[in-house]
């Protein structure tokens, strides 16, 4: 028997079942709330001072930086949180759509503007290459194809058993799911420079364009058909809406609370201890940590026959993130909301990132200024920021603790020398997040910046199921499961639980 809807519940019952959400990123809050609404007795444990994993906020100086996701795809997600609460996001949380998505600017200054509306993406792609027009517009209909399978069709679907991957296996074959996206954009587009453009999508779910499946073009249908939005007053907003729902059910939230083991009876979940030697016991366990790190940490190895300390070292991880927050004392009113600066290389530097785990002295950002559209993320007159650079995870021999301030500078140096002149001076708070960060801090393996890389290979059936293969009770959620990284990846994997989690009742 599996989760069945019912009306929105002010409450839960001290004597419901007891579920134990482990991380507060948004796939545990949402995990909550869908628990919640089902009649559980919820109890999040996250090890960080507030709710937010990944999703975190810094406020220092009077600025307020955001610590990971800042692109909001597919509201109807988050909504339906709300609406399993009898609640509206909209009265909670002001959504805002951006126009153009982003601005991403190459190396030799030229400058695409990407958006949602048609007739503007198709007259950008003539500016870039006319005859490129007819073969975007072909690669958007593919994209929308592998939508429809991959993200309406699979997204919020369980993968179980190795039957589930060959019922799907005719599609991915059809829509040649063994070729890389970058394939994919080069069979329809001719221009380097539009199928950098078209093909860099991966990268935001921590995936090579060049060794990522095809499936995953449909990020771009996806951005078409929904928009990218912004939350106001930042990421955070939605932490702490979604966290506002969770208490309003009745149930709890504790920070400050690290869950070092996941205690059993056999094959099955009893509970959870925390570093304090506390145990708390639970009827079902949802994990938001880290996938590789929840079997490799906090499962004993003798529970574990798939996901085996071999496997998990084996298997592949996505790359690290340099991210590097900042706040001035002065607006940069020419810079857009989203922003991306390719640098002079694109398949040579994901080479270095990916394969050789080398710092490349060159490097490709991805700028973030929500001061553009909400001035609330800094003092009167000033702007915050944060710029993200893709760089090798923890597999390479970068030594963070030295290169960090190096890193740093040369990008500075070409933020200055680019599109925000004069940028020095102008610096009065920042803060600094490298791959050691996301091992320390948010306990990833390899200090990936979204867990495992997104290949076929260890997408689907091939990754963590959401319902775990070696123990009873246990289910996982967030980046590192199905259907993957990304806002609406995180939020489908506990959309998930609706069918592979027993109805409350069975505990009663």
């Amino acid at each position: 028997m599996t989760l069945h809807l019912r009306r929105p519940r002010r409450a839960v019952s001290p004597d419901a079942p007891h579920a134990v959400v482990i991380g507060s990123g948004f796939g545990g809050l949402a995990a909550a709330v869908r628990l919640g609404a089902h009649g559980y007795r919820v109890t999040v444990l996250e090890r960080l001072p507030a709710p937010g994993g990944r999703a975190s906020v810094f406020r220092q100086d009077g600025y307020t930086f955001d610590a990971g996701p800042t692109i909001v795809t597919a509201p109807f997600l988050l909504e339906e949180l709300w609406g399993l609460c009898g609640r509206r996001m909209a009265d909670d949380v002001e959504l805002v759509p951006l126009d153009p998505f982003y601005r991403i600017r190459f190396d030799d200054g030229e400058v695409f503007s990407y958006s949602g509306d048609p007739g503007a993406m198709r007259a950008e792609v003539a500016r870039i290459s006319p005859g490129d027009v007819r073969g975007y517009e072909d690669f958007l209909a593919a994209s929308e194809e592998r939508f429809r399978i991959g993200f309406e069709q699979l997204g919020h679907v369980p993968f179980g058993g190795i039957r589930d991957m060959l019922r799907v296996a005719p599609d991915l074959l059809r829509l040649g799911g063994f070729r890389s996206v970058h394939s994919l954009v080069a069979s329809h587009i001719r221009d380097p420079r539009l199928r950098t453009i078209f093909s860099y999508h991966p990268l935001l779910v921590g995936g090579n364009p060049f060794a990522a499946s095809s499936i995953y073009a449909l990020i771009a249908y996806l951005e078409r058909k929904w928009g990218v939005h912004y939350a106001m007053g930042g990421t955070g907003s939605l932490v702490a809406g979604i966290a506002d729902l969770i208490r309003g059910q009745g149930n709890i939230i504790r920070c400050n609370a690290t869950v070092t083991q996941i205690l059993l009876n056999g094959r099955r979940v009893r509970g959870v201890r925390l570093e304090s030697g506390e145990e708390i016991a639970a009827d079902i366990v949802v994990s938001n940590a880290d996938s590789a790190w929840t079997y490799r940490h906090l499962l004993p190895p003798e529970a574990r026959q798939r996901w085996t300390d071999r496997k998990v070292e084996r298997s592949r991880y996505s790359m690290g993130l340099f991210v590097w927050h900042f706040g001035t004392d002065r607006r940069f009113d020419g810079v857009g909301h989203h922003t991306l600066l390719l640098g002079p290389r694109y398949k040579g530097l994901l080479t270095d990132i990916f394969r050789r785990k080398r710092l490349a002295e060159d490097f490709s950002l991805y700028l973030y200024r929500p001061t553009a559209t909400d001035p609330s993320m800094a003092p009167p007159g000033c702007d915050s920021f944060y710029a993200l650079s893709p760089v090798p995870n923890l597999e390479g021999e970068t030594d963070w603790s030295i290169m960090a301030g190096t890193y740093r500078d040369a990008i500075l140096r070409r933020l200055s020398d680019t599109i925000m002149p004069g940028l020095e001076p102008s610096i009065v708070t920042e803060r600094i997040q490298t791959p050691l960060d996301f091992r320390d801090r948010y306990l990833s393996l390899r200090g990936a910046g979204f867990g495992l890389e997104p290949i076929l290979t260890q997408s689907a059936w091939f990754r963590p199921h959401n319902k775990s293969e070696e123990v009873e009770h246990l289910y996982l959620v967030g980046a590192g499961t199905h259907p993957g990284a990304g806002l609406p990846g995180v939020l489908s994997s506990a959309r998930v639980l609706d069918s592979v989690v027993p109805d409350a009742a069975v505990f009663s």
